[in-house]
């Protein structure tokens, strides 16, 4: 293999028809004043044509959705590998685009949580535990023996009715006995439930007492009652304990079950997971009174509600003009001499009817006697109900983002949320800074049992391994949780930086755009280590730099001058740091 990407007769942009040799497997910094040509060499020139050719290499039913990828303006390069890009401008736009999700900490957070979670009832918060027909089995054999033991199905729990279907369906499978509020009942005689009160109702599948060698009849027993109950077996000790048990993950007292615990639960990109009422997004847009009403100065007629029309003879306006004559106000009324009380219905609605006279669109005039809608559940329903991206837009200009009140911003279902590792669910995790994400799971694999630590070792193997990558590129203080769209450039192309290193590539051709931008001189010494280790990894890195320490810590160095634009565009000096000082050509 080549040891020189050599480059012939690049005149990119303002470059004067140059050629330069970069050694493979090093650091490269490509310096000079702004405007000099450093990107149009590293970016236009020797990442475009590495694109291209990668491009060139994929099937023809490939490339037709890449599209045709134009040669840069370049005699020849030689020795090119494989091109991976990293600049501050590719920064996710996508709402659903976390540091976590990008970063694949959150993909491995989830497996965590659906393997070595702890799962608590989301109605009461106690914990909850799924058990086989076997452990069952020995926790009943563990009874004194002579005990006696009644096997149960709950068929209905705390239901009104007479339930006359139910105790129907029961006799034709063949059950002898059913337990009502507690009370045993033959299935032979005449049942009669109070229609207005709350039933619960029991079968029972077995009696049994506990003795050796019953345990067959006694799995048998459990799986049928299983079977009915839907995963959930009730075994009543006469005059002692009730015992349940649950081969799903089931909370007794609340009538709760848990669905299949996987790493679908966990995601907010998936409807599995995703809280209903935000879909995953944390937040969701409302109408914002002090944006629909921007100037309290203003009367209805006046156009107090911005986003409404001033016709007086709509719909709405029709509407809104007869709630203010019901408390003695007119349209002429300006908001601020309205009370609170008048504004608060006109803003939100209310039971209170109104009548009024409207014509429709057919001419039609007709008497309306409604209950007053309100403004915003008006704003509200038509923006739902609008199939106008247009109309969507101008709606938009009068709401804000709002947490979500179902989630309150943790995007997911409360069963999800109810699954624990070390007393904190994947939502409160993933709210923690990177370094207190890292110190938490080290202080929660103590805690952990045999069968947890065997299971989550390899995966928080992975996590803390991403964990450390991004608190090596000065990264600490983010949240996983935080939005990728609100990153700057380069926290965005130093996150991207640390998952190249997490990919553990080799043999490719990396070129960075000054990553040292906004670090401190302690995170820029990390950053440095970060990039010799991706270097050392076998990979070549070509960094656009300024900054003096990473000229230092370069292998060879390329000034791009002398000038800026039409001045530039020439290879002044290259060479090592040292090399590069002693060249009086150099402003470097």
């Amino acid at each position: 293999m080549n040891e020189y990407i050599k480059i012939e007769g690049a005149r990119a942009h303002n470059l004067k028809n140059i050629n330069v040799q970069i050694p493979r497997d090093k650091l490269v910094v490509v310096t000079g004043l702004s405007g000099s040509g450093k990107s149009s060499l590293a970016f236009d020139t020797i990442y475009a044509e590495g694109q291209r050719r990668y491009v060139e290499s994929l099937s023809a039913y490939a490339r037709q959705f890449l599209g045709q990828m134009d040669k840069p303006d370049v005699d020849n390069i030689e020795g090119l590998s494989p091109a991976i890009s990293i600049d501050q401008k590719t920064t996710s736009h996508n709402p659903r685009s976390t540091v976590g999700t990008v970063t694949e900490i959150y993909d491995y957070l989830r497996l965590l949580y659906a393997r070595a979670g702890r799962p608590h009832c989301p109605n009461c918060g106690k914990p909850i535990t799924q058990q086989s027909v076997d452990q069952m089995v020995d926790r009943i054999m563990q009874l004194p023996a002579g005990a006696k033991l009644l096997i149960m199905a709950q068929l209905v729990r705390g239901k009104k009715g007479e339930h006359k279907k139910v105790l129907e369906q029961i006799r034709r499978e063949g059950y002898v006995r059913v337990r009502i509020d507690g009370e045993l009942h033959d299935l032979g005689e005449e049942i009669a439930l109070e229609k207005q009160k709350k039933h619960t109702i029991e079968i029972v599948v077995d009696r049994l007492v506990v003795r050796e060698g019953m345990e067959s009849r006694l799995a048998d027993s459990l799986e049928t009652a299983l079977h009915a109950g839907e995963g959930v077996v009730y075994v009543q000790v006469v005059d002692g304990d009730l015992l349940m048990f649950s081969e799903n993950f089931a909370c007794v007292d609340c009538g709760i079950s848990l669905p299949e615990i996987a790493p679908r639960m966990f995601s907010f990109n998936s409807p599995f997971g995703a809280c209903p009422v935000c879909t995953g997004l944390g937040s969701h847009k409302e109408f914002d009174p002090a944006l629909v009403v921007p100037d309290p100065t203003l009367s209805v007629a006046d156009g107090v509600f911005a986003p409404l029309s001033k016709n007086p003879n709509s719909y709405g306006m029709r509407a809104i003009t007869a709630l203010l004559a019901a408390h003695d106000y007119d349209a002429h009324t300006p908001w601020n001499r309205m009370d609170k009380k008048t504004q608060k219905m006109l803003l939100y609605g209310s039971d209170e009817y109104v009548s009024f006279q409207y014509t429709n669109m057919f001419g039609e005039e007709k008497e309306y006697h409604v209950p007053y809608e309100g403004v915003l559940p008006a704003l509200t329903r038509r923006y739902r109900e609008t199939d106008s991206e247009e109309m969507r837009e101008s709606y938009e200009d009068y709401m804000t983002d709002t947490p979500c009140s179902a989630c309150h911003g943790a995007r997911l279902k409360p069963e999800a949320l109810a699954v624990t590792v070390g007393g904190k669910n994947i939502a409160a995790l993933t709210a923690l800074t990177i370094r207190e994400a890292d110190a938490f799971l080290t202080a929660a694999e103590q805690d952990f049992t045999p069968r947890e630590a065997k299971i989550a070792g390899e995966i928080l193997k992975e996590i803390h391994a991403r964990l450390h990558f991004l608190l090596d590129v000065g990264l600490d203080y983010l949240t996983l949780s935080r939005a990728a769209s609100t990153l700057s450039g380069g926290e965005a192309q130093r996150i991207r930086l640390a998952t190249q290193i997490g990919s553990g590539l080799m043999g490719v051709l990396y070129i960075l755009d000054e990553p040292s931008i906004g670090l401190h001189q302690r995170d820029n010494n990390r950053l440095l280590a970060t990039l010799r280790h991706l270097r050392d990894l076998g990979n070549t890195l070509i960094v656009v730099e300024h900054d003096e320490d990473t000229m230092y810590a370069a292998d060879h160095i390329i000034d791009i001058g002398p000038g800026a634009g039409e001045h530039g565009g020439e290879v002044v000096a290259e060479g090592t740091a040292a090399e590069i000082m002693k060249n009086p050509a150099s402003i470097t």
